[in-house]
């Protein structure tokens, strides 16, 4: 396969060494800044180069360029070669820069067209429009869409793979704008990434990235076809990249839809689906955000009403009971009512509206997959990437520049160059897969070590906030306490950490992924996706984790505390859990990560803009050509929208793996997500080159990441409200143990939880490594201490052994779990069943083009053999008359 390919592309006009150095055609230019032609106003500016005069060097640095010059001219005699037209001009701001613009001509065009299967226009679409169920009220949906007078409509068509030999079945009007800007662009980087620079020997290099990579070329870009706040008046010039700044990135344009075919026609269809994605994202969020909130208003109103806050808060319940010290020697006794203002915060986010919010979650994670796999549908038939199958990717060219090796292909059985065996395969992706799992440990012992500072803070909390000689600290106390101040600080550190840890191993992951060497552009970003997002997940979910399952559950007692690394003492939980707790990291972290996003996305882009600008002394853009003007934005990077994906998918994360700590987190997501598509369309139209356009079919490696993270936040969330909220004890609380035969009580009630909650400690069993030094003034003649715990009390027979209850709630625990997954999981599976991945309307559409294109082929080849047929028999005629004729001669 990758003979014959190699034939395709190179069996016309291959450049030998001999060949006479070709340079391209020089150019002043012409004073037409915003033209997006050649100087002679026809051919079309398909794509550009940037690369620095050597001759403009100094003497004696100039023999250190030669080897660049000599690459890039062999460049550009190879595009030339290959039929592509070059037009060089020197800059107008630096006279050093020389711009080279490409242009490719029809032959060209139909040649790659051909080699890429481009879907083109056969016949316009004969079936009637689904009507839209909005219509009825148009009058006010119309002002949330982009202006139908400026943006228009799309015609429809049938389309088909485009063939040079059929070339009068497709819908072709104007040849000049038969292949879209972006169609031309996308032909024309693919020939820039295969043309050869340099042939030594056997050994052929090529690829305009290689030649950006190693300083030949400076920049290589499509055009912007205008300023993105002036209207271009040269003839050509269809002013998208205007209609998308004014219906799109603009500010004033937030509350409407986006102009997702305008987006997909500018910038390709891979940028188009990202902003469907997120779009459609964002619009389901809405709902969540609304339930979330709802919850949160819920628990907001019954802080005050709950009655074990209000036993934690009554001088006479939580004033009288005195809790034991939380970490060895330093620390002292406490009241309960000092944890009154945090029992109340939690309160809010640990009720009965949040398990409902919880199990909510879980059925609207389901109903945003599906019906995403519905809308995909539809924008892959709208957009022609149905039958976009990998074996129309062409292999990356740092893949085809590797080939050495020869295999037999399991499919054609034919031969073809690969550049590694079987076990150099192997060896490569060994490799790989232990650098990852090292920098996963090594994310991990940064946890530890947080883990560790937590432990040594909270000792130094502990003894300091609860110090009663400390009077300035008054005030502050009933807000403050040590969990609350360890886990903030902790929070902030731990997000600093991940910030570090996150530039260093993207340097890491991509490194991995080249060494690799996948053969396709998909299958590189696939590769580079399943090892971002792996590090990520245990980067930013770590410590959630933490916290959720980990921190307060092994303990311990105060005569037996449970030691970390044989020396600092494990965390307790406030007396209401550690879910406030978990809260609290959650907003650090998703509060934090916003921020810091949109300062790089914003903020880096246009001060390095500005600066380039001043650097370069570039006065208003009027004065330089669009070629230059482009010239000026910055680059959008190898990966594309790559880290965009990312940011979005760790944040559908946080709102789906962890939303029973924290109701608030679709509320935020969608405040963020309504910023976020107007700063990426902001940031991409304004601040950034065009990208190269490129096809993609649906989100690739992220909808199996979405749907993995679908299915485990299940249990994550039925898990963080078994064990770490206080939901499930409580209840077993109220129907089993508030009356007869466990209570007191003639009838189920919440009165009491609290002293039931709390185990009793005799003080004269602490150890002489955990008896606190000192004693506060009110602390008297106690002889007892209480604990978050069920256990026995002094002097029962099974002394400090775990309870009845405690069983019971293990039991309830688990059941709860099990219950609610099953009940969940089975939900999920009825509604993936009953919605259809693909619409009926877009099934029959599919079909009905499906059939005209293979009507269409049995025409040209039926055509084609009476051609064939016809053209034979003169021949044949000629020839017996011949024959005939030389029988008579004889």
């Amino acid at each position: 396969m990758y003979d014959l390919m190699e034939e395709e592309l190179f069996e016309y006009r291959v450049v030998e060494l001999s060949s006479a150095p070709c340079f391209s055609p020089q150019a002043d230019f012409n004073g037409k800044h915003d033209s997006l032609f050649f100087n002679d106003g026809v051919r079309r500016i398909d794509f550009v180069l940037v690369y620095e005069d050597e001759d403009k060097k100094d003497f004696d640095k100039r023999h250190t360029f030669q080897r660049k010059k000599r690459r890039r001219e062999y460049l550009e005699a190879s595009l030339m070669k290959m039929g592509m037209a070059l037009e060089a001009t020197r800059s107008v701001v630096d006279d050093k820069l020389i711009f080279v613009k490409v242009h490719m001509p029809w032959d060209v065009l139909c040649t790659y067209a051909e080699v890429l299967h481009i879907k083109l226009p056969i016949q316009p679409n004969d079936l009637a429009s689904r009507p839209s169920p909005w219509r009825f009220f148009s009058c006010v949906t119309k002002h949330f869409y982009p202006s139908e007078d400026k943006i228009g409509r799309e015609a429809d068509f049938y389309t088909a793979p485009f063939e040079k030999d059929r070339l009068e079945y497709f819908y072709v009007k104007d040849q000049d704008n038969f292949f879209t800007p972006s169609m031309r662009s996308r032909m024309a980087y693919y020939i820039l990434n295969r043309a050869p620079y340099e042939i030594r020997g056997n050994i052929k290099k090529f690829g305009i990235t290689k030649l950006l990579d190693s300083g030949v070329y400076k920049a290589a870009y499509p055009l912007h076809d205008c300023r993105f706040n002036v209207r271009s008046t040269e003839l050509g010039s269809p002013n998208e990249r205007l209609l998308l700044y004014e219906e799109w990135a603009h500010p004033k344009s937030f509350y409407k839809m986006q102009p997702l075919d305008l987006i997909r026609k500018y910038y390709g269809e891979k940028i188009g689906i990202y902003f469907a994605w997120l779009g459609f994202y964002t619009l389901m969020l809405a709902l969540a955000a609304a339930v979330g909130l709802g919850s949160f208003i819920y628990g907001y109103h019954t802080q005050e009403t709950s009655t074990w806050s209000k036993e934690v808060c009554d001088p006479n319940i939580g004033g009288a009971i005195v809790m034991c010290p939380q970490c060895d020697l330093e620390c002292t006794y406490w009241r309960l009512n000092s944890t009154c203002e945090s029992s109340k915060k939690l309160c809010i986010f640990d009720n009965f509206g949040t398990l409902v919010f919880a199990v909510f979650m879980s059925v609207w994670v389901t109903l945003f997959l599906e019906f995403w796999k519905r809308y995909q549908a539809e924008l892959e038939y709208e957009w022609d990437t149905v039958e976009f199958l990998e074996q129309e990717e062409q292999p990356r060219p740092e893949y085809e520049a590797k080939c050495s090796h020869e295999r037999i292909n399991p499919i054609t059985r034919a031969k073809e160059k690969v550049p590694y065996t079987a076990c150099g395969r192997c060896i490569r992706l060994s490799l790989g897969i232990g650098t990852v799992l090292f920098w996963i440990l090594l994310i991990l012992a940064s946890v530890v070590a947080i883990i560790v500072y937590r432990l040594a803070v909270f000792f130094a909390f502990s003894a300091k906030l609860r110090a009663q000689d400390l009077k300035e600290l008054e005030p502050f106390r009933e807000y403050v306490t040590p969990q609350m101040a360890t886990t903030v600080s902790a929070s902030i550190i731990s997000f600093v950490v991940i910030m570090i840890l996150n530039i260093l191993y993207e340097r890491v992951a991509i490194w991995i992924t080249d060494f690799e060497l996948p053969r396709t552009k998909t299958e590189y970003e696939n590769s580079l996706t399943l090892k971002m997002f792996l590090f990520q997940f245990v980067n930013y979910y770590s410590s959630c984790f933490y916290i959720a399952f980990a921190k307060g559950k092994v303990v311990g007692y105060p005569k037996e505390p449970v030691y970390l690394l044989g020396k600092y003492r494990n965390e307790e939980c406030d007396p209401g859990g550690c879910l406030m707790e978990l809260t609290t990291q959650l907003t650090v972290i998703m509060g934090g990560k916003a921020i810091w996003n949109n300062i790089q996305e914003v903020l880096l882009p246009w001060v390095k803009n500005l600066i380039f600008r001043h650097c370069t002394q570039a006065g208003s853009e009027k004065v330089i050509p669009r070629w230059e003007q482009d010239y000026q934005l910055q680059p959008i990077g190898k990966l594309g929208l790559f880290y965009e994906y990312l940011e979005m998918v760790i944040q559908f994360g946080f709102v789906t793996l962890f939303v029973a700590s924290f109701p608030l987190a679709p509320v935020l997501a969608l405040v963020n997500n309504l910023f976020e598509i107007r700063v990426d369309a902001w940031k991409i139209t304004t601040q950034f080159r065009r990208m190269v356009p490129e096809k993609a079919q649906d989100i690739g490696a992220w909808q199996p990441i979405l749907q993995g993270v679908a299915i485990l936040a299940v249990a994550t969330n039925a898990m963080i409200i078994a064990f770490s909220s206080d939901m499930i004890p409580r209840l077993v609380y109220y129907w089993s143990f508030s009356v007869f035969p466990y209570g007191d009580h003639a009838e189920s009630t919440m009165s009491g939880y609290i002293n039931n909650t709390l185990s009793i400690f005799n003080i004269d069993d602490f150890s002489n490594f955990s008896r606190p030094h000192n004693t506060p003034y009110w602390f008297k003649n106690s002889s007892t201490c209480r604990y978050r715990d069920f256990r026995n009390p002094p002097g029962h027979h099974k002394e400090y052994q775990y309870n009845m209850q405690y069983w019971h709630v293990i039991a309830a625990k688990m059941a709860f779990i099990i219950v609610v997954e099953h009940i969940v999981y089975f939900t999920k599976f009825v509604l993936s069943y009953i919605i259809p991945d693909v619409p009926v309307h877009v099934r029959e559409q599919i079909k009905r083009e499906r059939y005209l294109t293979q009507v269409i082929i049995h025409e040209a080849n039926l055509k084609l053999t009476v051609d064939t047929h016809v053209s034979t028999v003169p021949n044949c005629l000629c020839i017996i008359g011949q024959s005939q004729i030389g029988v008579k001669i004889k």
